[in-house]
């Protein structure tokens, strides 16, 4: 089958791969020719082009499923809202038809709880941060468009994994962490959250939304213990960051993400259940 992934990055490539090992063609876009030599080595079929600006995906047609999981680069020049609202609306809107499935990575960022409450598909969305708001507006126009019928919206708490495992050097380093140990972190391992794009895909009737977390939600203060510990590193040290700071707003939200649904709909199994069998498998890898 004919796959599409708009955002082949840390999630995108790593689904391309999957389906590649199951035999279907994958198209990917890519803003970069460098980038597109080596999709094509990789087996890929690249599109060179850019959500925000030219996009020709008129050839793109007898499509099974379509996965957008396009990513923000703070470098490019572009408002946030650009790339994920009106880059979603030029892709879709250039489709010459439509998918079997369309699948959305959205973020737990659309909500902004504070009070280390957990929350599940049926809480209430008011972000704060402009990323959150941009995803938000970005599912509202999927659900209005002819595609939102095909669509299923995967809301992804914060990926890890192998070159992933946030401020892992500041800690081996001794260096102090600038966030406050307090709080909940909501983690996904990239393995599990590749497993879940393509459970999803394989529904015949999936949910139109999920949240996308191993449900264990951890402390920032016992994961960064727990790093340091299986790091074999010293105890981190929390320096609370100024509080007009980016790092002070992006810890203000202090939710649990409940990834119930999640496992009884697509009856998922994780294959890290925790951060501390995902942090084990990353730094084993390394050795």
């Amino acid at each position: 089958m004919k796959k599409l992934i708009l955002g082949c990055g840390y999630l995108g490539r790593r689904v391309a791969q999957a389906w590649l090992d199951g035999g279907d063609e994958v198209l990917a876009l890519t803003r970069s020719a460098e980038r597109a030599a080596s999709l094509q080595a990789a087996g890929i079929r690249p599109i060179v082009g850019d959500v925000t600006s030219s996009l020709d995906l008129r050839d793109c047609d007898d499509l099974d499923t379509i996965l957008f999981a396009v990513g923000f680069d703070r470098t490019a020049g572009k408002a946030i809202r650009d790339v994920y609202v009106d880059g979603l609306r030029r892709a879709i809107d250039q489709l010459p038809m439509l998918p079997r499935r369309f699948i959305y990575i959205s973020s737990t960022g659309v909500f902004a709880q504070n009070d280390g409450k957990w929350v599940n598909e049926q809480s209430l969305c008011e972000p704060t941060r402009e990323g959150g708001k941009a995803c938000l507006a970005a599912e509202d126009l999927l659900r209005q468009h002819a595609m939102g019928s095909h669509a299923i919206i995967l809301r992804l708490a914060g990926i890890y994994g192998p070159d992933r495992l946030p401020k892992l050097r500041d800690v081996i380093a001794g260096k102090p962490i600038t966030a406050s140990a307090h709080g909940y972190l909501n983690l996904i391992h990239i393995d599990d959250a590749v497993r879940v794009v393509l459970a999803a895909e394989a529904q015949l009737s999936p949910p139109e939304l999920l949240l996308v977390s191993d449900g264990a939600p951890v402390l920032r203060g016992d994961f960064y213990r727990e790093l340091a510990r299986a790091s074999n590193s010293p105890p981190p040290r929390f320096e609370e960051p100024l509080t007009d700071s980016s790092t002070a707003f992006r810890a203000s939200t202090d939710k649990r993400i409940d990834s119930s649904r999640l496992r009884e709909r697509l009856r998922f199994e994780y294959r890290y259940p925790s951060y501390v069998e995902g942090v084990a498998s990353i730094l084993a890898r390394n050795d």
